[in-house]
């Protein structure tokens, strides 16, 4: 039977604390840190002694523990020194042995580099690095991969030129540029919510995996609304939509699936008080909270609240709709810079054309003369037969069409030649229907139609 020769005096309680503190460190259980010890020195052994090599590695973390013995037969002749040692040479110590005992020699820990040479250390360290980061990046794909689409709240560790990182139960969390709320200006070291958006992993190598979280997100609305709102949490309240431009204006829509109770005021809440806490989270990001409807029209005068609108027709091919809006209900349906009926668009999914009541438009055919027939049979082809269709086509769409009939110069002047029928202000409500397209020249004086909509938040009624 092996019998196991004294101790060493190498003080093992310093290695054992090393490994403990790295082990709370990197948030790594302690049997798993062992079993890493284990398998890293196992290599260093065999690596120095060869496969067949026998030995036992003992690492007791509670204890503070750390022992490596090499089990060799002790022989009269040795003629492999890695498994076989001499009897005269076993018995140099205290412990007596005869031929065929097994003598087990303790490694000593204190000077690795002379036991196993400097280079074999370096390589075992290297690994042990290894192997402890690829239990740190299963350790944050099983944390963080199970918690995408969760709010995070975590503390500001570092702000750099377009990143924000935060730092969550000791892990560091990206929130890149497009992921923040441009108005925001964040400090070290103060608390900061985000929705915990995506892990980026790199299969192919043992880096951490990247955890991504988001202020501009539309989720995260939705997972402060389900956080102030009982309502929603318990599935009574549906969020059906949401578009943002994040720290300016969003619109919510949300519909009830209980009807003694109304999503848009369970939302508001007493005087405003659910809806302006999520304001005041979002650095006072408007927030419209409208009523969602199976009724796509119905849905669709919804979303451009808080305008009224008179009526809504829609092509369902091209999912487009005309809106027809009162004179004095434009300037609420565009919004400031067209902001409302862009939000409108998003949410619905539908292409919106407002149109003000009274409005005249101008058969194209009028303009014959002054587009060629060719060209006016091409234009009526695609669809084309209002001068105000025509204005609201992209330059390029209309160039590609009209082909060897159309050049950037000629389009200019026929835009020119257009314009002119209809008056400064009707121009500019055209444009600002569709905030895309650009103004001609003969349009661009002035400022745009728009008008800013008070309130942190609005509600339409059905």
């Amino acid at each position: 039977m092996a019998k196991r020769n004294q101790k060493s005096s190498a003080n093992k309680q310093l290695i054992i604390e090393a490994f403990a503190e790295m082990a709370r460190q990197k948030n790594i259980d302690r049997d798993l840190l062992q079993g890493i010890i284990e398998e890293t020195l196992s290599q260093m052994v065999n690596k120095k002694y060869g496969p067949d090599a026998n030995f036992d590695i003992v690492v007791n973390m509670d204890k503070g523990d750390i022992e490596i013995y090499l089990i060799r037969e002790v022989v009269e002749e040795v003629e492999d020194p890695n498994l076989q040692i001499a009897l005269e040479e076993a018995n140099a110590g205290e412990e007596q042995y005869e031929i065929g005992d097994e003598a087990l020699t303790e490694l000593n820990l204190e000077n690795l580099s002379e036991n196993f040479g400097r280079r074999m250390v370096i390589m075992a360290g290297q690994l042990l690095n290894q192997r402890i980061r690829e239990v740190e990046k299963h350790n944050i794909l099983a944390e963080y991969g199970s918690k995408v689409g969760e709010i995070i709240v975590g503390e500001v560790h570092q702000v750099r030129r377009s990143d924000v990182y935060v730092m969550h139960n000791r892990i560091e969390l990206r929130m890149p540029r497009s992921e923040q709320i441009w108005r925001e200006r964040y400090k070290k070291g103060e608390t900061i919510k985000a929705i915990l958006k995506e892990v980026r992993n790199n299969d192919s190598t043992s880096a951490q995996p990247e955890v991504i979280i988001s202020r501009s997100d539309p989720q995260f609305l939705k997972r402060l609304f389900e956080i102030e709102v009982p309502e929603i949490y318990d599935g009574i309240i549906e969020i059906k939509g949401i578009a943002r431009e994040p720290g300016e204006r969003a619109k919510v829509a949300v519909f009830s699936h209980d009807d003694r109770v109304d999503a848009a005021g369970a939302c508001i809440g007493m005087k405003g008080v659910r809806v302006h806490a999520i304001v005041r989270e979002l650095a006072n990001e408007h927030i419209d909270v409208v009523y969602w409807h199976p009724d796509t029209k119905r849905y669709l005068m919804n979303a451009l609240s808080p305008a009224k609108v008179r009526e809504v027709s829609i092509d369902e091919e091209t999912r487009t709709a005309t809106v027809l809006v009162p004179d004095d209900q434009v300037s609420l349906a565009i919004g400031k810079g067209g902001q409302n009926v862009r939000l409108a668009m998003k949410l619905t999914g539908y292409t919106i054309d407002l149109v003000k009541e009274g409005g005249e438009d101008i058969e194209l055919a009028e303009f014959t003369a002054e587009l060629g027939e060719d060209l006016y049979a091409k234009l009526a082809g695609a669809g084309v037969t209002t001068a105000k269709e025509f204005l609201l086509q992209d330059d390029e769409a209309l160039i590609a069409l009209g082909g060897s009939d159309l050049t950037t110069e000629s389009l200019a002047d026929l835009r020119r030649v257009i314009s002119a029928e209809f008056d400064e202000e009707e121009l500019r409500e055209l444009y600002a229907s569709r905030p895309a397209v650009r103004l001609p020249e003969a349009a661009a004086a002035g400022s745009s139609a728009s008008a800013v909509v008070e309130g942190s938040a609005s509600e339409q009624t059905t």
